[in-house]
């Protein structure tokens, strides 16, 4: 294991290095910043074993019935993909209201700017579909958004990626934080969206809920919130499109009710990104452990022990 300092050293070394590529980045044509994350894809199918295993074993426990190459090529494509996202963060400076006419198509916008425009706030729940950087930064062209993050370790990479997403109008809430509880009552008292990414097991009060038929922990707090402040959950989604446009969909917004079941209700937001990930499959980071059961955060499990 890495020393402290070592560790800081390649920090350092990292954020400077992202720094330059961000003021080279946005300054090329998006498409040969595309073409650069493709190729950087490519490679990390090649370098990246235990990422890439992981990824075919979690598409065989969603995707069954398809064949050994099926799965594979779609795990090739998404390393491809989530290359063309990296580098498509450094061109998202270049994203204005004009830009995105050229690069994305926006469904379902009006009737998030009605309930904003009627003094609403939303809990937007979303997942780690598509570019979702770039689904933030189609939002902030249209409506205040708050984001949850988790904190990184590193201070300087905590701190630019803040900076990169303040550049696009979006203000980040660290997950965890003594604040954070404060700050996410605070923006739900203003119009606008604060989102949510929920497809992922962290260390947080979560229930079993089914994603592809197998229970996965979910966390339960936006859920919670939602019902606690009497804020609506608007389910929304971002794919690429095969011409290479952005489809940015906001689904119809969920009024919550105070004697709403957080767990029934999460699994419907669940329900929403599965159904993504079947629009887009190759669009999901595969490479994340879902299906992996931490019993110190399941609040059925807790709640059934003796007291």
């Amino acid at each position: 294991m890495a020393s402290p300092r070592l560790r800081a050293f390649r920090t350092k070394v990292l954020v400077a290095a992202l720094r330059v590529s961000a003021a080279v980045g946005r300054r090329v044509p998006l498409s040969v910043a595309r073409f650069a994350g493709r190729s950087i894809g490519r490679l990390a199918w090649y370098v990246s074993r235990r990422d890439r295993l992981r990824s075919l074993e979690n598409i065989a426990i969603a995707f069954p019935e398809w064949t050994e190459r099926r799965r594979r090529t779609a795990i090739r494509a998404m390393f491809r993909h989530l290359g063309m996202c990296v580098f498509e963060l450094l061109w998202l400076p270049n994203l204005n209201a004009e830009t995105l006419r050229e690069t994305t198509i926006v469904e379902g916008m009006d009737k998030v700017l009605e309930l904003v425009g009627q003094g609403r706030s939303l809990v937007a729940i979303t997942g780690h579909c598509g570019n979702w950087e770039w689904l933030a930064r189609v939002v902030t062209l249209h409506v205040p958004l708050t984001v949850i993050q988790r904190e990184r370790n590193e201070p300087e990479l905590n701190q630019f990626i803040k900076e990169a997403r303040a550049y696009s109008g979006v203000h980040s809430i660290d997950r965890g934080s003594r604040s954070s509880a404060r700050e996410m009552i605070a923006a739900l008292k203003k119009p606008g969206l604060l989102a949510f990414l929920i497809d992922q097991t962290i260390r947080a009060e979560s229930a079993r809920v089914p994603f592809f038929g197998r229970p996965a922990l979910t966390v339960i707090g936006p859920v919670r919130l939602a019902i606690r402040t009497g804020s609506a959950l608007l389910p929304l989604f971002i794919e690429r499109l095969p011409n290479g446009k952005q489809l940015a969909r906001f689904l119809p917004a969920v009024e919550t009710r105070p004697d709403d079941d957080p767990i029934a209700v999460t699994a419907l937001m669940t329900r929403c990104i599965e159904d993504q990930v079947r629009r887009a499959p190759e669009q999901w980071v595969w490479i994340h452990e879902r299906w992996k059961y931490r019993p110190e955060w399941d609040v059925e499990l807790r709640d059934r022990s003796p007291q």
